[in-house]
């Protein structure tokens, strides 16, 4: 029986997928697989007998990748499971920059006792006049599951879109729009759009990406919009940039004090991915990856471990290691299988930076003494018998 904590609410769409073999618990410690979506992990006293930590969601910042890859267990994050509603809310940013539709409100809402209203806000309406987004220049920074989705969106409403991603994926290519123009320099997209959407994950190469450097490349009037994290942009300069009129509008998905209630700026709190059927979609994705690994050690969408699929063993024993990305691993542990005359009929390595992962299907039911064996090899963080 696995034991599976959800610190979150987790859809019941999602949750109702377990099969009988799992059981879910209010006691974290006692759990051997964990859903979560923004609850922080990073004071949390990690189980020893924790596998696996699913997030229904993209983003992981609130979860210790690397204390938890030193103990072999992996992250899984669902990509692209919320990628059409974040999508959704990109195009109503746009659409909001564009035009004073939330000034136009407002203004309706202080003249609510006015009997003249009507004809108050035929005089009242250039006020909040503004721009048609077709045919203008919209750039897309990162072309992931919601950048692609973003681009093809903005090319059918009829602007024209300029792609940036130095690691685009095969998948994205196929699925991207042929009238995406593909740019080879981030500071092609700062010098020729009017609006800039970031779809990159907070990594030390992107945090503060969007700062006085890069805004000083930008054309007047930029709009830039930040439905990926907050702090991938210096919001201090951003808030410069709006003062001085080099940015028109600045949209985020972040509510924070630097940019909650600032001219200029369109602050959404944190809508992106708040659908129903996001969070249904997340949920499921976020349980089918723990059944998978818990069940048959395969790794599908993780964050701190590399993705390894060996279907479903048909064999004795399945053993999976944990272990550091350096020299002589799998001739210790085939030698160690050899030793005690365990002959192995299938294994795959897969490495991800600092770590790696094998899996090793027997044709001998693993043994206490070849765990105990394999554990003691220097490099070795974890060993689990799947089967």
């Amino acid at each position: 029986m696995y034991k599976i904590n959800c610190l979150n609410p987790i859809a019941d769409v999602g949750l109702k997928n377990f099969s009988e073999q799992y059981q879910i618990t209010a006691e974290v410690q006692e759990a051997d697989g964990i859903l979560v979506r923004s609850a922080s992990m990073h004071e949390m006293e990690i189980p020893e007998g924790l596998l696996a930590v699913a997030r229904a969601g993209a983003g992981v910042n609130n979860i210790p990748l690397d204390k938890c890859a030193e103990k072999g267990v992996v992250v899984f994050n669902t990509p692209g499971a919320n990628a059409n509603g974040v999508k959704e809310l990109v195009l109503a940013g746009l659409l909001l920059a564009a035009r004073d539709v939330i000034g136009g409100i407002e203004w309706v809402k202080a003249s609510a006792d006015n009997a003249d209203i009507a004809k108050a806000a035929e005089k009242e309406k250039k006020n909040f006049a503004g721009t048609e987004i077709m045919g203008k220049k919209l750039g897309v920074i990162g072309l992931g599951a919601i950048g692609v989705k973003v681009a093809n969106a903005a090319v059918a409403l009829g602007m024209e879109v300029y792609g940036y991603d130095p690691y685009l994926s095969v998948n994205a290519a196929w699925n991207l729009s042929r009238s995406v123009k593909h740019v080879l320099n981030v500071d092609d997209i700062y010098a020729d759009c009017d609006y800039i959407t970031i779809h990159v994950p907070l990594l030390d190469s992107t945090k503060g990406m969007i700062n006085a450097v890069s805004i000083a490349k930008m054309k007047e009037g930029v709009v830039i919009l930040n439905f990926a994290r907050d702090l991938l942009a210096n919001e201090k300069d951003v808030l410069e940039g709006l003062q001085s009129g080099k940015i028109a509008r600045y949209v985020s998905d972040f509510p924070n004090p630097t940019t909650a209630g600032q001219k200029g700026c369109i602050v959404i709190p944190h809508l992106g991915a708040s659908t129903e059927e996001s969070e249904d979609n997340c949920a499921v994705m976020a349980v089918e990856e723990l059944m998978d690994y818990l069940e048959n050690g395969n790794i599908r969408n993780s964050v701190n471990y590399p993705a390894c699929d060996m279907g479903v063993c048909t064999k004795a024993g399945r053993v999976a290691i944990f272990h550091k990305n350096i020299a002589n691993m799998i001739t210790q542990f085939t030698a160690a299988f050899g030793v005690k005359g365990i002959n192995i009929s299938d294994m795959t390595n897969k490495s991800r930076g600092e770590v790696a992962y094998t899996m090793i299907d027997v044709e001998s039911t693993p043994t206490a003494e070849i765990i105990e064996a394999l554990e003691k090899i220097d490099g070795v963080f974890r060993v689990r018998v799947v089967k």
